[in-house]
């Protein structure tokens, strides 16, 4: 269980620039929870991941994620837990290593790695049978580059490596905004093959309110730092694009008349 207790950040507190990105969210994430978490720009969305992750402490709050308080550790440290795919297929992999090299550090997350004649016979056969199951023929190209893939092979490559160690938690960032819509699809039906097959705690951001609503078991909506809408089982599963529009006007609607009150 991942549970995170009043969790309040703000980003360059005391200048005119100042942000509110969240403010004292409180979620419990349950052990196989899929959740797609939505939201318009600057609404919190990957601030939220990013606190998950590690990628800045928290002003106020904590997090705690199977029993384990992570509220003060370093992104580096945090990284033996949580698995995490960008929206940039650049990001994820080292574009000048193999496929094999890249497979082999993603199999020794949270450990001591590094590159060289170090790749056993039996994690080779291992990169084969995995790459065989995504079904683009990368089991036969992996003393390629990285950096000689598509985007769309790249990203499906970053899904596999971030999953070769099972993760406590899987955090996927817009991860197919940057790919076209076959390609997008494809991307998808592997990420739902993934978090089904190894039972993974999941959040993954969407501005597709189809596929929020398609994908896993939970749906939260966020909106200025806040958690607006938090849905799951038979209400998620009658849920429609119009009723995910009507909450966020409703909420937006509630925002600008609490400011227009304020300067009256």
């Amino acid at each position: 269980m991942i549970a995170l207790d009043r969790c309040t950040k703000y980003f360059h507190r005391g200048s005119v620039n100042e942000v509110l990105a969240l403010n004292d969210i409180s979620l419990t994430i349950d052990d196989g929870d899929f959740i797609t978490v939505i939201g318009s720009n600057g609404a919190g969305k990957s601030t939220l991941l990013n606190a998950l992750a590690g990628s800045f402490q928290l002003d106020t709050g904590s997090i705690n994620i199977n029993d384990k308080d992570v509220t003060r550790w370093p992104e580096y440290k945090r990284a033996k837990l949580i698995a995490r795919v960008f929206q940039d297929p650049l990001l994820g992999t080292c574009p000048s290593a193999t496929i094999e090299q890249n497979m082999a550090l993603a199999l020794r997350r949270g450990k001591s790695r590094g590159l060289g004649r170090w790749i056993k016979a039996g994690e080779r056969d291992r990169f084969r049978r995995d790459l065989t199951t995504i079904g683009l023929g990368l089991e036969a190209r992996m003393q390629d580059r990285v950096g000689l893939l598509s985007g769309g092979q790249r990203q499906a490559l970053t899904m596999l490596m971030a999953t070769l160690v099972r993760p406590e938690v899987l955090l996927l960032d817009e991860h197919i905004a940057a790919l076209d819509p076959k390609t997008a699809g494809q991307i998808l039906a592997l990420t739902r093959d993934i978090v089904a097959e190894q039972d993974l705690t999941t959040l993954m951001i969407t501005h597709n309110m189809k596929h929020a609503i398609e994908f896993g078991n939970r749906l939260i909506m966020l909106h200025q730092g806040r958690i607006i809408l938090d849905v799951d089982g038979d209400g998620k599963r009658r849920l429609t694009v119009d009723d995910l529009l009507q909450q966020f006007y409703r909420v937006q609607g509630e925002a600008l008349a609490n400011d227009s009150m304020l300067l009256t």
